[in-house]
């Protein structure tokens, strides 16, 4: 039995490169600058597609990988998203608090650590894909970056201040909510892993990126958020359809 295990490979090297601007983006949503949070997390979410279609094109896949993806993308995409939550509770959720409830105002301007359920469900989703022989072309459950891109996408409009809604201490708890459910939920959805680039089996991947640029050139801002909704309903669509079909067999 062969103990020696190579630490490095190109796809384990992207991955470290995922959790090194998966800290950054931590950095700068601590310092306030999330317009910099939301480039650092675009970055992980690019070093995380390269590093799966390296293993993949490289025949690399390991355990050691494996479990080194897991572990950036708890960084990334699960402390990543709960701070950027939690940033939009604290500077939003007590003055609200004071307005509404201020008997109350310490125990609701409490409600921001609600941020951190996506965190705590993220690493449960993680630990549960590992675990899972199910997820291979396709997930079961959101998968972690998707939950992120929404999460970084809403602090981006937030920030804007084009919509105030945002800000609603109400609607963020019931999202966070709502996506943390999501994250290891049994609702199958389709996956970016793609084994080449021709069109034959990834029309559906092409089709969803072609209707997401047209949504980037109308919408700008708010494409993030939008896509995600849509990534969701579009998996439940696939979903039920097939049922469907099965039960008509």
């Amino acid at each position: 039995m062969n103990s020696r295990i190579k630490l490095f490979s190109i796809a384990n090297t992207l991955t470290l490169i995922n959790a090194f601007f998966g800290c950054c983006a931590l950095v700068m949503l601590f310092s306030a600058n999330y317009k910099y949070a939301v480039c650092c997390t675009i970055l992980s979410l690019i070093a995380d597609f390269l590093d799966g279609f390296a293993a993949r094109k490289f025949n690399s896949n390991s355990e050691l990988g494996k479990q080194l993806d897991s572990l950036a993308d708890a960084i990334s995409f699960g402390l990543v998203p709960g701070l950027a939550v939690f940033m939009i509770l604290h500077g939003n959720g007590h003055l609200i608090a004071d307005e509404l409830f201020s008997p109350y105002g310490l125990l609701f301007d409490a409600v921001k650590f609600i941020a951190f359920v996506i965190p705590l469900f993220s690493i449960l989703r993680l630990a549960k894909f590992n675990v899972d022989e199910r997820q291979g072309d396709h997930f079961i459950g959101l998968a972690t970056p998707a939950n992120t891109v929404f999460w970084m996408g809403y602090l981006a409009i937030h920030q804007s201040h084009q919509y105030t809604f945002t800000g609603n201490i109400f609607l963020v708890v019931f999202l966070s909510i709502v996506f943390s459910y999501l994250l290891i939920s049994e609702l199958p959805m389709f996956s970016f892993k793609f084994k080449n680039f021709l069109w034959k089996g990834n029309e559906i991947r092409y089709l969803f990126l072609l209707i997401s640029l047209v949504l980037f050139i109308y919408f700008k801002i708010t494409t993030a958020c939008i896509v995600v909704l849509l990534y969701v309903f579009t998996s439940l669509l696939i979903h039920l359809t097939r049922n469907y079909r099965k039960e008509l067999k």
